[in-house]
């Protein structure tokens, strides 16, 4: 019977060897005789990486040596291997399936771990020492040390632990922040803030009417001239207006009938205007009529003189509705037949920086009537086809409003300058 040889040492192996720690003794075994075969005698471990994994505490043993064995020259070493790699991550152990390893030279005293997923992990009996307790990471070096050496009898529980190993996360830089870009933030802010607070204000002041002069000039001598100006004065004998007809045409208008002054009435104003100027104060009414360069239209304009202040005038506006007001006829004229049927189309303006308000009434010369007045808003209505509309009935309403209005504010105005002088 031939004796198998003693394998050598990894280089590897002596350089995990603890320095402290004597190598064992090796124990001479006889050859046995050719005719039996020889008693199994405690052998000594093919590995030294086994060895430096021990506890301090475990006493060496010897392995047996075949007769005949022919160690390897020393200049032919063994493939090396890697020494496995641990992470931190701590893993749930797994049991192990695999079968036993084959058998092999075994550290006498202690059992080759059985076959089973029960005895791969189990340990043998005995006392329990410090290797007894290692963690879980340690179970999973002893696999790797047990692949890193095929062939070979390992002991799962003679491993030390595992060493934590810890990594490093690079963290996004912060930037340092800027004085300059916090000051023009809080500039920006505060600059925001004085825009809508000025736009709240403005809209306040505008709504109700502050910021304006308590009196405009000349709005108190305004409330004398309908018994201090001539007639010619506020009512011309002729009125013009540039752009005042349809599509920008020229207008002119000749006075046919003026009335004399008149109280605030019915008869004389709408009725809602009536109303509303009867809470606030109403002086007199001055009217005349009017008719285009053809004799077409007819139109009645009038003055209305308030006691309101500023304040009331530039409310009234909304507060007095749209509804047309009373025609002036003029017997033997083309006003001869010009009454309430015969209305087509009206006009209102409240002035603020005077107490007046002016109003406008217009119709057909002929006397026909007018199913269906609208104001003057409405017939000035681009490609608007009604009947007033196209006979330009609003523009002629508004046309004298406007011209007699401009002549009561250079009256106003001119009274002024008396009073200052």
């Amino acid at each position: 019977m031939t004796t198998e040889p003693q394998r050598p040492t990894s280089r590897i192996t002596e350089a995990l060897l603890p320095k402290e720690r004597p190598a064992p003794p090796a124990t001479p075994v006889a050859a046995a005789p050719p005719t039996a075969p020889a008693p199994r005698a405690p052998e000594r471990p093919a590995s030294r990486i086994t060895e430096a994994l021990l506890p301090p505490e475990r006493p060496a043993t010897t392995a047996p040596v075949r007769s005949g064995a022919q160690p390897l020259p020393p200049e032919q070493p063994p493939p090396r291997t890697e020494a496995p790699v641990e992470t931190t991550t701590r893993l749930r152990p797994v049991r192990d399936d695999r079968p036993a390893p084959a058998a092999g030279p075994v550290r006498a005293g202690r059992p080759a771990p059985a076959a089973g997923p029960a005895a791969a992990h189990r340990p043998a009996p005995g006392p329990r020492t410090a290797a007894h307790a290692m963690p879980h990471g340690a179970h999973a070096g002893a696999h790797a040390g047990a692949h890193a050496a095929p062939g070979h009898a390992y002991d799962a529980w003679a491993l030390a632990a595992e060493t934590p190993f810890e990594t490093t996360t690079r963290l996004r830089p912060v930037r340092e922040r800027s004085t300059a870009r916090l000051a023009g933030a809080v500039a920006c802010a505060v600059l925001a803030l004085g825009l809508v607070g000025g736009a709240l204000t403005g809209a306040v002041l505008a709504g109700s009417g502050a910021g304006e002069p308590a009196e405009p000039a000349g709005y108190t001598p305004a409330r004398a001239l309908w018994h201090n100006a001539p007639v010619d004065t506020l009512f011309p004998r002729t009125l013009t207006g540039a752009s005042a007809g349809p599509g920008g045409s020229a207008r002119t208008w000749t006075r046919i009938v003026v009335a004399p002054d008149a109280p605030c009435t019915v008869t004389t104003l709408p009725k809602a205007l009536n109303t509303t100027l009867g809470t606030i104060g109403c002086d007199r009414v001055l009217r005349a009529t009017y008719t285009d360069a053809t004799s077409s239209h007819v139109v009645t304009v009038a003055l209305v003189f308030t006691q309101a202040d500023p304040a009331t005038m530039r409310t009234l506006g909304s507060r007095a509705a749209d509804e047309a007001p009373p025609a002036l006829a003029a017997p033997g004229t083309v006003a001869a037949g010009f009454g309430a049927p015969q209305r087509a189309s009206w006009w209102r303006h409240v002035l603020t920086d005077l107490p007046v308000v002016v109003t406008a009434v217009s119709g057909f010369a002929d006397g026909r009537v007018v199913a269906e007045p609208e104001p003057a808003e409405r017939a000035m209505t681009p490609k608007r086809t009604t009947a007033v509309a196209q006979a330009g009935l609003g523009h002629e309403a508004k046309g004298v409003a406007d011209a007699v209005e401009r002549t009561l504010r250079r009256t106003a105005a001119g009274t002024a300058e008396e009073d200052q002088r």
